[in-house]
């Protein structure tokens, strides 16, 4: 029993009934597995792009840029429909825009030694800058997409929309990625000593890197079921949206100092923050709660990753070119 309340996920699994169980308390129906469903697939977006993130962190950087990358590839997704190019192609195009946006900060990052919380949080800004430029502040409104366009991710498949079996595909291919691919494991490895790996032959920077594009071709992907979702794309869509995507991973348990984190917890941090932004308003609390809400979390997730960390060790190969 006591082993089983040290893992993290248990944790969160077991804050997260306490959480269904206090709603349901209030209100019955929040528990309906139609509801619940609901849940997840108002959730699906934070969990995609808190999944990119992860893999980000867990190699010591982080992406600010990603609520940015979502609104900038929503936006060319909604033009090229305007402008009646085939679906497939669309998808194509925001995720290789997305992953080319991702590239961009991690070349940054990885050339100019630059830490990535502030090259990120300069890109966040000239890629709103851009759909101002594209759109001159106009906005795309749902008479203007095509049906076809924004039906995929309300398509229902097994009893779920698109948009949630695409997140449970996200979620089962980062499960891959990080557990049985040599990539995985160098995001750890990099995060969590990177002067040690430099000297088993992994590249720092091009480790981080792909991290980065990783994240931005899930930004952009994200970025095309939001739009098509909403119907709607302007310049300030998801506005703050990469605050709550970092709050999902810190408390997921994914290690700001890098090296650390689950893919089941970070998923479970993303339904975390999900659960409290659909509830809120359904128990009678204002959602303007949520972001203080979301900050104790964060600080008590802080707060309990640093005391769980073990003693550091000496870093002996302090020479090494770990940018390399």
């Amino acid at each position: 029993m006591s082993s089983l309340l040290k893992s993290r996920e248990a944790i969160l699994a077991l804050a997260i009934l306490i959480l269904l169980a206090l709603i349901a308390s209030r209100f019955p129906g929040f528990v309906s597995p139609l509801n619940l469903a609901n849940v997840f697939t108002d959730t699906s977006p934070l969990i995609i792009l808190a999944l990119g993130q992860m893999v980000v962190i867990v190699t010591k950087c982080i992406d600010l840029s990603v609520a940015a990358n979502l609104a900038l590839t929503g936006m060319i997704a909604a033009m090229m429909n305007g402008a009646g190019v085939p679906l497939p192609l669309i998808l194509l195009t925001v995720i290789a825009l997305g992953a080319t946006l991702g590239a961009v900060n991690g070349l940054l990052v990885w050339k100019l030694d630059i830490p990535s919380i502030v090259v990120t949080l300069g890109t966040m800004t000239i890629y709103r800058g851009i759909i101002f430029l594209l759109t001159d502040g106009k906005w795309i409104n749902a008479h203007e997409m095509t049906e076809g366009f924004k039906a995929l991710p309300r398509l229902i498949f097994l009893g779920l929309p698109i948009m949630a079996w695409m997140a449970v595909a996200v979620i089962v291919l980062t499960v891959v990625l990080v557990r049985r691919t040599a990539l995985g494991r160098a995001f750890f490895a990099v995060g969590g000593n990177a002067h040690a790996a430099v000297y088993t032959g992994i590249s720092v920077g091009r480790t981080q890197m792909a991290a980065f594009v990783i994240s931005g071709a899930l930004a952009g992907f994200t970025g095309y079921l939001w739009v098509a979702r909403y119907a709607v794309a302007y310049v300030d869509i998801a506005g703050g949206f990469e605050l709550d995507v970092v709050a999902a991973c810190v408390i997921g348990g994914i290690a700001i100092a890098g090296g650390a984190g689950t893919v089941a917890g970070c998923v479970m941090g993303a339904l975390f923050l999900g659960i409290i932004k659909n509830a809120l308003p359904v128990v009678g609390i204002s959602p303007f709660w949520q972001m203080a809400i979301s900050g104790a979390a964060i600080l008590i997730a802080i707060a309990f990753n640093s005391r769980n960390q073990g003693p550091k060790g000496r870093i002996i190969l302090k020479k090494a070119e770990h940018r390399a």
